[in-house]
Formats: C-alpha cells, sequence, structure tokens
C-alpha cells in the first residue's frame, strides 16, 4: 500500500496531466457528434474486426464435427442409392395436346436403329399393354415414329427416319398441308413435301402434325424448317425439315391410343373398294 502511495507521490504531476486529458477528449467527445461518430465508427470496426476472428476461430475448430455430419449424411444417402431395385422412373404426364391420361401407354424403347433405310424401333410393351398397329408414338420432344406390329408383351414402331413413312404434318404458323417423309439422308433430318408455292415459309417456321391425320393429334412438334426447294415443274416446295428429336438416343416414349383409327381406315378401304 505505501509502494502505492509513494508511486502516486512520485508521479503525481504526470498523473494529474492523463487526467485532465481524458477528461478534455471526453467532453470534445460528447460535445462534438462528428468526433463521437468517428470514435463510434472506429470502435464498430475494432470489435467487429474481434468478432471476425473469434468466429473465424470458432469454426476451424468446429470443421471435425461438420465434417464428421456430412461423411454420416453421405453414408446414408449411398446406403439409399445402393438398396434401391431401379432407380429410372418412369415419367410422369397428364396430358398430351388434348389426349386424356387414360388414352397415354408408356413404354420403353429397347433397340433402335437409324443407319438403314428402313429403321425400326422396339419397345417392351405390346398387346397385353393395349398397343395396336396404326397408334402414334411420341415424347416429349416430338413425334417418333407409328407402331407396327405388336406382340404379346413388344411391339415394333415406324421410325420416322424410315424411307416407307408417311405422316400428314403442317406449317404451324398457316396451316398449309403436306406429307412428311424422309430421304434417307441424315438422321436430324426429314422432308416436307408437296408443300403449295402458296404458302409462305422461311427458314425457321415451326412444322406440327396435321388435323388431317387419324393416327396422330394435331399440333405435336416435329421440328423446324431449315432448307427450302422449289420445284418449278410441280410448283410446290420441298421443305427440309431440322427434327426436335434426336433419333439416335431415344429412352421412353408415348404410344396414343385413338379409338376412331381402325373404324376411319376401315370406312376409308371400303370406299376405296365401291370405286
Amino acid at each position: 500500500m505505501q509502494q502505492i502511495v509513494n508511486f502516486i507521490l512520485k508521479n503525481s504531476n504526470r498523473l494529474l496531466f492523463l487526467l485532465l486529458l481524458v477528461t478534455s477528449l471526453s467532453l470534445t467527445i460528447q460535445s462534438h457528434s462528428y468526433h463521437k461518430s468517428k470514435i463510434i465508427s472506429s470502435a464498430n470496426f475494432f470489435t467487429g474486426g474481434i468478432y471476425e476472428r473469434i468466429n473465424n476461430v470458432d469454426e476451424y475448430f468446429g470443421l471435425r464435427k461438420q465434417n464428421e455430419e456430412l461423411a454420416q449424411e453421405n453414408a446414408r444417402l449411398k446406403s439409399l442409392l445402393f438398396n434401391l431395385k431401379d432407380t429410372t422412373k418412369l415419367p410422369q404426364i397428364d396430358s398430351i395436346r388434348g389426349v386424356k391420361k387414360t388414352d397415354i401407354i408408356i413404354s420403353k424403347v429397347i433397340h433402335n436403329s437409324f443407319s438403314v433405310l428402313e429403321n425400326y424401333i422396339t419397345i417392351n410393351n405390346g398387346q397385353s399393354s393395349g398397343i395396336k398397329p396404326n397408334m402414334g408414338v411420341i415424347n416429349s420432344a416430338g413425334i417418333i415414329g407409328i407402331i407396327d406390329k405388336t406382340s404379346k408383351n413388344y411391339s415394333t414402331i415406324i421410325s420416322v427416319l424410315n424411307v416407307k413413312s408417311q405422316i400428314n404434318a403442317k406449317i404451324k404458323k398457316s396451316n398449309h398441308f403436306g406429307s412428311l417423309v424422309w430421304n434417307g439422308k441424315s438422321t436430324g433430318f426429314v422432308q416436307l413435301i408437296d408443300v403449295p408455292r402458296l404458302a409462305g415459309v422461311r427458314k425457321g417456321d415451326t412444322i406440327v402434325t396435321g388435323g388431317q391425320s387419324i393416327i396422330f393429334p394435331e399440333n405435336i412438334g416435329i421440328g423446324t424448317i431449315d432448307k427450302v426447294y422449289i420445284d418449278n415443274e410441280t410448283n410446290y416446295y420441298t421443305l427440309d425439315i431440322r427434327l426436335f428429336n434426336d433419333m439416335t438416343n431415344l429412352g421412353h416414349v408415348y404410344i396414343i391410343k385413338n379409338k376412331d383409327t381402325e373404324e376411319i381406315i376401315n370406312l376409308e378401304n371400303q370406299s376405296k373398294k365401291d370405286e
């Protein structure tokens, strides 16, 4: 205690100076808003830096716990994955261009040819699923082809990449019709022939299924016009159509039931016989 008293007496002048200095600074800060704001700003900067460093230290020491939690979560997810029998889910569909859900059959492509002139696709559904010849086949991108033959559990499809394929199609913006065929050259393109010269066509126009088709609903996507050719003798256009679908890479497809197709075909055949 005596040493403290001796220290104060010995340094009384310095201590008095520091006391007066602190008092004056305090009075200055309290009476001037500018100085007060600067002091507060500096204090916030200082304490903010300290808090940030403390938080970084806490996060560093918490990494082990976080890593353990992530490892446990990964193990749980892998366990679920390995125990799944089949991770591939069938696509869900409510309706296609006005077609009822009950009139759509979902199937999977198990074989697909695209390198010859007459290409066919095989799917893993057949008569037992209600599939019949002359049903239209599409996917989310556009048309695929038409059912050709069926067995109990399998069906073959005449691909749009088949020189025997012929489908009614139209230019979407003008409703001018033509026949969709394939010239056997490129897997990415088909041709729309017999399009009248009156039709205004240009590159990029959309081609869809036509209303005269008894197999496909109207306005199912097909592709876009890539090139336009004019036959001066017949006065018709031939259009190169870039397909929406990649016909070399097909997964699940939708078969569209049309209950009236068979009746219409029989009626038309009867009319031809009567001529």
